[in-house]
């Protein structure tokens, strides 16, 4: 499927959008869930309806003892830490993409805590064998700069290990938010977790299942700051549910957006003096107070797409560090942008593992170029909104929006975008 993507008519967007929950936060009140006494005594509210959570939902489920998980990174790891604690015999496999994603540092943590996993394909990697068994726990090591999923993983499960766990984080925390995410909903379903540095502490102890309601995703609230940053007419869009003191790092993304002339306003709902709505809109006299944007991401990684291309679409050059993790996404996020960013005439280099550059350099844009997805959401949804500024945008195979954000293009379509598939 290939969509052709172009604006609305008049150029004017005033709409509201209910943003899908956060699948960040889904995922993890899933595993907790599933940990806890009593576990089906309490709702969940706003499960996100996104593949990856419904895959992790299933699985958790399942009577079954093999799973595939497609392209859920989340769900390969959460899985590989709950099921290796769980008894029973298990099989955890995923699409081509995930059999390239490492997860050896996981395994090494749990074998030294018990734990008897092998590798039915290349070593390091999945598909894995898993013969599920009580855990000891004690103190371990995990290197947190290649993924924090791997130490989110390994916090859950801890108060259900004999000895607990006390994890010691080596190198540089990538995406801190969501450790800290992992450790305030613990707290939540009465678990107590220090964090002190590079320990985390966490005692044998139980969690207890309480009515839970999910906010809405920072992350997929970005690419309607894009759409923001390009509308050329005054403007205004309201973005439902999301908190304005959110545990999720990505809600950072809008301090960085002020920069690209978008305004945040959260005002109480005319129907509750508790509830707040969010309205973002465009201040044309101050469309751009920034020629250049330097940023480290170490902490919103998703986020890296939606900039490189609002960016460069407005002429602001760019120095952006802590995009080392984006090599093991759902694709290799930086050769993914540098490439298809080429096709519309911006150059985007790449120094070093960490680091992204536009200096301004072009090079000649292809005609009617066809945006490759590579399997990764978030392509497909940053590249969108380039149609305000480019006419129109060609999106191949934008159904993998449903990974994290099912309605994006039922969302755009009732903004008043036309979308054609081609």
């Amino acid at each position: 499927m290939i969509y052709k993507v172009q604006p609305p008519t008049n150029l004017y967007i005033n709409t509201s959008v209910k943003l899908p929950a956060s699948k960040s936060i889904s995922n993890r009140i899933l595993i907790l869930s599933a940990l806890s006494k009593k576990k089906n005594e309490y709702f969940i509210d706003n499960l996100s309806n996104s593949d990856d959570t419904q895959i992790l939902a299933r699985a958790l489920q399942s009577s079954h003892n093999d799973f595939d998980v497609g392209s859920a990174g989340t769900a390969m790891r959460f899985l590989t830490a709950y099921l290796a604690q769980r008894d029973g015999n298990w099989n955890i496999t995923g699409n081509e993409r995930m059999k390239n994603r490492p997860i050896r540092e996981l395994t090494n943590v749990l074998y030294h805590l018990g734990a008897e996993i092998n590798f039915l394909g290349e070593k390091g990697f999945p598909p894995l064998s898993i013969v599920g068994k009580k855990l000891k726990g004690g103190l371990v090591s995990v290197d947190s700069e290649i993924s924090s999923q791997y130490v989110s993983a390994l916090m859950m499960i801890a108060p259900v290990l004999e000895q607990g766990l006390i994890l010691k984080l080596r190198g540089d925390v990538i995406s801190k938010p969501y450790i800290k995410m992992t450790a305030h909903l613990m707290n939540i379903f009465d678990v107590k977790v220090e964090w002190m540095e590079n320990l985390i502490k966490i005692g044998p102890q139980s969690y207890h299942a309480h009515p839970f309601k999910i906010e809405n995703d920072w992350s997929a609230a970005s690419y309607w700051y894009e759409i923001m940053a390009f509308s050329l007419k005054k403007s205004s869009i309201k973005l439902l549910g999301l908190e304005e003191n959110s545990i999720q790092g990505d809600a950072r993304g809008r301090f960085l957006f002020e920069k690209l002339g978008v305004k945040t306003e959260f005002v109480f709902s005319t129907c509750s003096c508790f509830d707040k709505n969010l309205t973002i809109s465009n201040d044309l006299k101050k469309k751009l107070n920034v020629e250049y944007l330097y940023y480290d991401f170490i902490n919103e990684p998703d986020l890296v797409q939606t900039f490189v291309v609002s960016c460069c679409l407005l002429g602001i050059h760019f120095y952006f560090k802590g995009v080392k993790s984006l090599r093991i996404k759902e694709t290799d996020r930086v050769f993914a942008l540098q490439k298809e960013m080429r096709k519309l005439g911006y150059v985007i280099e790449n120094y070093s593992d960490n680091v992204i550059e536009w200096n301004g350099e072009r090079c000649s844009k292809e005609n009617n170029p066809i945006i490759s997805t590579y399997g990764d959401h978030r392509m497909a949804m940053a590249f969108a909104p380039a149609c305000l500024k480019l006419k129109e945008i060609i999106i191949d195979t934008p159904e993998v929006v449903s990974k994290s954000y099912p309605n994006y293009w039922k969302d755009l379509l009732q903004a008043g975008f036309i979308i054609k598939e081609i």
